[in-house]
């Protein structure tokens, strides 16, 4: 009868779409075939006819493989690229574009001397980093303050690497990092920006911890964002951090510190302490003319803690002759999420299984014996770094031993 098929539709299942399989598509395509030309058609596929079924189920399962695409497309937990674009502005958040690369850097001078947001030093591969926020370099000749990376990305910067004052300012003598850099990333990834959505769902609500949270995640720059609070009157420990009675607790990696007070300020319950040693005066603009309500809100800024790892390869004659270059390149990916799955985070454990997947991909005669992962150098043990809510593991190249060891 006109109009019906031997070609397998879809099956629509109450779990989603399953999809025929393609040997069972060309079985229809021939019989379909085989119809239209009354009978006896041969069924080899090397035949003129053969390949026109072949090409005809090829065609099909191309558009098959479309649909399960655009429905795929459409459940968070899947959804990537332009479909997970879309499903993002539901909540009013846009994918993050690259990342740069931020650093605490020790500024020594003469007690007074003012550092302003955007001053410039570089680091000893030449980029150039930027004052994220405003400091006076108080009676003790030095002040912390963090810079961010003009160029963006995964740019490692070492300790001791931001070394030098790229504009001089009077009475600012030296800059130093004494912790590596928290890494830089490329455009957000399909997990960590998925990870941000299911933040920022809290987003338009206010005085609860996920509603400080998906304000911070979604300033510009934030590599990451840890937040918390204690409801107790007395003083608590958490993840290794000491947090006052009755207070919320911020810890944040990147993004500019006026940014961060303001979003916040915007979320946090009212009457509730602060904790952090970085202090931003946040003003109320709303409903009101100058002068402003203003009130000083705290944060701490995610401390670095390099992760060294030990990489130990089976020397098995077939490595590929720059396997060192891409085992360090494949770890760093991993590290910042540059791979899909999600960066290392602040609060959240280092674990060495993260990385043997990406490791194990760079080359089908790869052999991979362990990976270890510590906060010394070389370790020759540990499958799990425990990371604190103040803290935000950093990795560079010289933090990576690759290993070529005898079977």
């Amino acid at each position: 009868m006109a109009g019906t098929s031997s070609v397998p539709g879809i099956d629509w299942q109450p779990t989603g779409p399953v999809l025929p399989a393609e040997s069972d598509i060309l079985s229809g395509v021939q019989q379909d075939m085989n119809a239209a030309f009354g009978g006896n058609m041969s069924s080899n596929l090397s035949a003129p006819q053969g390949q026109i079924a072949q090409s005809t189920t090829a065609i099909v399962g191309s558009k098959n493989d479309d649909i399960m695409a655009m429905v795929n497309g459409m459940d968070p937990d899947l959804a990537d690229g332009r479909m997970q674009d879309a499903i993002g502005r539901i909540y009013f958040i846009d994918r993050n574009p690259a990342e740069p690369t931020t650093v605490v850097a020790t500024c020594i001078g003469l007690a007074g001397t003012q550092i302003p947001v955007n001053a410039r030093a570089i680091a000893t591969d030449n980029n150039v980093y930027l004052c994220t926020q405003a400091g006076e370099i108080p009676a003790s000749g030095s002040i912390d303050l963090t810079f961010q990376c003009q160029t963006t990305g995964p740019i490692a910067c070492p300790s001791g690497s931001l070394n030098r004052i790229y504009k001089q300012i009077p009475g600012w003598d030296t800059i130093n990092n004494a912790l590596d850099g928290a890494i830089g990333s490329n455009v957000e990834s399909r997990a960590d920006f998925e990870y941000r959505r299911r933040q920022s769902v809290a987003k338009n609500s206010a005085g609860m911890v996920p509603s400080v949270r998906g304000a911070v995640l979604s300033v510009l720059n934030v590599l990451d964002a840890y937040v918390t609070d204690n409801g107790k009157g007395t003083s608590v420990t958490v993840g290794g951090v000491t947090l006052i009675p009755h207070s919320l607790y911020v810890c944040v990696a990147g993004g500019a510190a006026q940014d961060i007070g303001d979003a916040i300020w915007s979320k946090k319950a009212p009457g509730c302490d602060y904790n952090g040693a970085t202090t931003v005066v946040v003003y109320d603009t709303d409903g009101y003319i100058a002068p402003f309500p203003q009130y000083t809100v705290s944060y701490q800024i995610a401390a670095s803690l390099p992760i060294f790892f030990s990489v130990n390869l089976i020397d098995n004659g077939a490595l590929p002759s720059d396997v060192v270059t891409q085992v360090k390149t494949a770890i760093k990916n991993a590290f910042a999420g540059s791979d899909g799955g999600q960066r290392a985070r602040i609060g959240r454990d280092v674990l060495a299984s993260r990385y043997y997947g990406p490791v194990e991909a760079i080359d089908s005669n790869l052999e991979l014996d362990s990976i270890y992962a510590a906060t010394s150098a070389n370790p020759v043990s540990g499958n799990r770094v425990t990371v604190d809510i103040n803290q935000i593991p950093t990795i560079s190249d010289a933090n990576i031993a690759v290993n070529i060891i005898t079977p």
